[in-house]
């Protein structure tokens, strides 16, 4: 089963007024619904119809509700650092769940959507089972909040600049070539950078079951197995890949849909 984004997508106002988009498919089966939290500069588009995931969660019968983060895809893009954060697109995403009247759903959410995962796991017990991609380590080493409010500075810098050729950081021009690809708002991502980032989920709160699942190649998802010690009773799956090119690995809707499929 294919999946497109050919539709109009819903509008889910936050407690602030600024609208997520919301795309669906599939219908109600036996398990809840599977919720999709893209990363940074991306979109559901980019992060789970491109790479095959939603289809894979199609095919195995699953309903699927993509979320776009505020800034990103086809949401509301402010350019006030304050109308973003993690801790503000966690309570977006618990909105959705809301809105559609879900009292129960799995979750999946990958690097930057890897935090709004773990922060909504943390606060609510709607959430069945959890993965969280693109993340190791830095989410809970001490010094990795510093680390990575240094380099969504850079980020910041980067979306900024006049023109890609003035980007020499081999860490930050990657996403600035993928923001000016998606023509993105680069104005709002770089607001969403400049923000306070909330990083210290209380991960010992969280109950659902739950997948760390990481590139071996990903340097921002090193360590995974750190990650997953400070989650009650997660396991770890690393599948080939780095920060770009994992989620189009098989192996990794693969490991996904399984998981998530579990009861």
């Amino acid at each position: 089963m294919t999946a497109t984004t050919t539709t109009a997508p819903l509008r889910v106002p936050g407690a602030d007024g600024v609208a997520v988009a919301v795309h669906r498919w599939g219908t109600p089966g036996g398990l809840p619904p599977v919720y999709l939290q893209h990363g940074f500069v991306a979109d559901t588009r980019l992060n789970w119809v491109g790479t095959g995931t939603v289809a894979a969660l199609l095919a195995a019968g699953r309903e699927v509700v993509g979320v776009d983060a505020r800034g990103h895809g086809r949401s509301d893009k402010p350019h006030d650092p304050a109308a973003y954060g993690e801790l503000r697109m966690a309570g977006d995403l618990r909105g959705v769940a809301d809105a559609l009247g879900h009292d129960a759903f799995d979750l999946a959410g990958y690097s930057m959507g890897a935090t709004v995962a773990v922060l909504v796991a943390a606060a609510d017990r709607r959430v069945r089972r959890l993965v969280v991609g693109g993340a190791g380590a830095a989410l809970v080493e001490p010094g990795g909040a510093e680390r990575h409010r240094v380099l969504m500075g850079e980020l910041a810098a980067a979306l900024e600049a006049a023109d890609v050729a003035d980007v020499r950081d081999p860490a930050t021009v990657l996403f600035r070539r993928m923001a000016d690809a998606l023509a993105a708002d680069r104005q709002a991502l770089a607001a969403h950078a400049r923000a306070v980032h909330t990083r210290d989920a209380d991960l010992a709160a969280i109950t659902a079951p739950t997948l760390v699942l990481a590139g071996d190649a990903d340097p921002l998802a090193a360590r995974p197995e750190a990650l997953a010690a400070a989650i009650p009773g997660a396991r770890v799956t690393v599948v080939p890949g780095d920060h770009s090119t994992v989620l189009r690995a098989p192996a990794f809707a693969a490991a996904l849909v399984a998981f998530l499929g579990e009861s």
